[in-house]
């Protein structure tokens, strides 16, 4: 699931560098999905 979020979040970065879609919301939501996933690396590697 958080692996779909990150993919689509890039999709929709990578959109937005063409058309300008929602430009600053989709980069804040590419930052936070890429803490989300170090988090979760972090946390696997330690359990």
């Amino acid at each position: 699931m958080l692996w779909t979020i990150a993919v689509v979040l890039v999709i929709l970065w990578l959109l937005g560098f063409m058309g300008n879609i929602g430009g600053g919301l989709v980069h804040i939501l590419l930052v936070l999905a890429l803490i989300v996933i170090a988090v979760n690396l972090l946390q696997g590697r330690r359990a």
